[in-house]
C-alpha cells in the first residue's frame, strides 16, 4: 500500500507541473511581427525602390514614430542610391539578353545582392544601436506577394521574447 500512495503523490505533482508550464507558455507568447511592404513605383528583383514610412499601429507604445520614420528613411536612402543604377543595368541587360545568352543580366544580379547586403547592414546597425534595447528586431525578408506567386522583399519587425527568469534552466 505504501507504493500505491507514492504513485498517487507523483501523479499529483506531475499535474501541477503541467499546469505551471502551460501558464508559462501562454505568458511568453510573442505578438505577430509587423510587416512593412515596398511602396515604390520601381521594383528590381523583388526589391522596391522605397518602403512605406507610415507608422504601424501595432508598434504604438513600443517605439516612437520619429524613430520608426528615421529608420525607414535610412533604408530608403540606401535604396535611393543603389536601385536606379540597378534599374538602368536591368534595362540594358534585357536589351542585350539574346545576344549574350543571358550573361548581360549578371551585373544586375550582383548589384541587387549588393543592395540587399547594404540594407541588411543598415538594419543591423539600427538593431544594435536602438532596437535590441527596446526588445525589437528588424530584418529584410523575402515573402510571396498577396495576389500572385511573385516574391518581394519586405521589412519585418519582430518582438524579441523576454527571457523568463522564473523558469529553471
Amino acid at each position: 500500500t505504501k507504493m500505491a500512495d507514492f504513485d498517487a503523490i507523483n501523479t499529483i505533482e506531475r499535474d501541477e507541473e503541467d499546469n505551471s508550464s502551460s501558464s508559462l507558455e501562454s505568458y511568453t507568447q510573442t505578438p505577430e511581427p509587423v510587416i512593412i511592404r515596398g511602396a515604390g513605383n520601381i521594383t528590381v528583383f523583388g526589391l522596391s525602390n522605397r518602403f512605406c514610412r507610415d507608422f504601424p499601429s501595432a508598434l504604438t507604445g513600443r517605439l516612437a514614430p520619429e524613430e520608426f520614420t528615421g529608420s525607414v528613411g535610412r533604408v530608403n536612402t540606401v535604396l535611393r542610391k543603389t536601385l536606379p543604377v540597378s534599374a538602368r543595368w536591368l534595362l540594358c541587360g534585357c536589351c542585350f539578353c539574346l545576344c549574350t545568352c543571358g550573361c548581360s543580366l549578371w551585373p544586375v544580379i550582383c548589384l541587387s545582392k549588393r543592395t540587399r547586403n547594404a540594407i541588411e547592414k543598415t538594419l543591423e546597425a539600427e538593431n544594435t544601436n536602438l532596437y535590441h534595447k527596446l526588445g525589437l528586431h528588424w530584418r529584410l525578408s523575402r515573402q510571396r506577394c498577396d495576389n500572385s506567386s511573385l516574391m518581394e522583399y519586405v521589412l519585418v519587425i519582430e518582438v524579441i521574447p523576454k527571457k523568463d527568469i522564473l523558469r529553471p534552466d
